[in-house]
């Protein structure tokens, strides 16, 4: 079934490019891709599977593929959502839509499931167990699709899932992975200092909220510098100081956002904990009064060990001349609702190479110029396809 199933993909690859490239011309941002969505349950109209529309928040989708005979059920995600990003990258199937971009790879991502998913299905009379594809919206924007998914109870049965993500670091050929807490949890807070306004000439009759809100930006870096272990990672910054007034003119109010990565839950909790003391000392000190509205996103995503292990093993062992290298990555500080699959169930989500061909230094993820080496695409489905055929035995 495996040699089946690889000679299957490699006459399929084109059809994969042109799903990605067609779907790069028509993104749609998170939380509002019903034609995405449309798109992709067209595809799998009159196959042989159970399919499942707006699954939890959005327009999730479940295509549950029963094999013919007993064994695990495995779940295989990819998500379809774009970014607000006005496309600069010069390709003739730049985005039709105007601000809107698939600027983090999640047409290919989707690209490679559906073609892979449709050769599952036509190889399900000698599959073991059941596979879930599962096809995800909003992976972008807070809360995301993955927890609504989740907590819908329409994966209770898995023993685990997968999912990868297109990454520009390394060369097409490369399949990244890392075991253990892999991306960070994020954080969102959002602080409004009110205090009193006045004249320039007179702060003495003023409680002057840009100072405060000042000493807050300052403060809070001491949280990373001097309250966390300095072998424990944490991050805080500060994307937002909105304090614009005359420049002979005391604000009476501020307000600022901020970001907070961290890549354990007690990480988390303590840097939580940490904003909200410095807050009531700025309070304190300043005679400010402040709301602080503070949202954490997602959790750290941690890769299970023994899943991962499996992983490794499957793709090492593959003799497909696409998948040219398995390397361990670094921990890496971007966030990723697929954290949420791997709370609930063991898990692991590993990373596939696309540096385009010819660039010494590619822009990353979510720049407006991204683009990639399309030969990822068939080595993200043959990746995956190894770790079908794994569960397998």
């Amino acid at each position: 079934m495996k040699e089946q199933l690889m000679k299957m993909l490699e006459e399929r690859e084109d059809e994969i490019i042109q799903i990605r490239r067609y779907l790069h011309e028509h993104p749609e941002l998170s939380f509002k891709e019903e034609k995405t969505a449309q798109y992709i349950a067209d595809f799998y109209e009159g196959k042989d599977v159970d399919i499942q529309t707006n699954v939890g928040n959005g327009y999730g989708i479940i295509v549950t593929i029963k094999g013919g005979k007993p064994g695990k059920t495995i779940g295989l995600r990819a998500d379809f959502d774009a970014l607000p990003i006005h496309e600069e990258a010069d390709v003739p199937f730049k985005s039709n839509n105007e601000g809107v971009m698939h600027a983090c790879g999640h047409d290919g991502h989707t690209a490679y499931l559906l073609v892979l998913a449709d050769c599952l299905i036509q190889l399900k009379s000698k599959l073991a167990g059941t596979i879930k594809i599962i096809h995800q919206h909003a992976e972008e924007v807070p809360p995301g699709g993955a927890k609504s998914i989740v907590e819908s109870g329409l994966l209770n049965d898995v023993d685990a899932v997968y999912g990868i993500h297109l990454f520009p670091t390394n060369p097409a050929g490369d399949v990244g992975y890392r075991s253990g807490f892999a991306m960070a949890g994020r954080s969102y807070f959002k602080l409004k200092i009110q205090g009193i306004g006045g004249h320039g000439s007179s702060p003495h009759l003023a409680n002057d909220t840009i100072v405060a809100g000042a000493h807050f930006v300052t403060s809070i870096q001491t949280i990373v510098s001097r309250r966390l272990n300095p072998f424990d990672m944490g991050v805080i910054t500060i994307g937002s100081f909105d304090g614009k007034g005359q420049f002979n003119v005391i604000k009476d109010s501020v307000e600022l956002e901020g970001d907070v990565r961290y890549m354990t839950s007690e990480i988390q909790q303590l840097m939580e904990k940490e904003i909200h003391r410095i807050v009531r000392g700025i309070e304190e000190e300043f005679d400010v009064t402040c709301e602080l509205d503070y949202v954490p996103d997602y959790p750290p995503l941690y890769n299970d060990p023994e899943i991962t292990a499996g992983v490794i093993t499957a793709i090492e062992n593959s003799t497909e001349p696409e998948i040219k290298a398995m390397t361990e990555f670094p921990m890496f500080s971007g966030s990723e609702d697929f954290a949420y699959y791997a709370l609930r169930f063991p898990s692991c989500f590993f990373y596939i190479g696309c540096k385009p061909k010819g660039v010494e230094k590619p822009y990353f993820n979510h720049h407006p110029r991204w683009d990639i080496d399309e030969d990822a695409l068939l080595v993200a489905a043959k990746a995956v396809a190894e770790v079908v055929c794994s569960n397998q035995q």
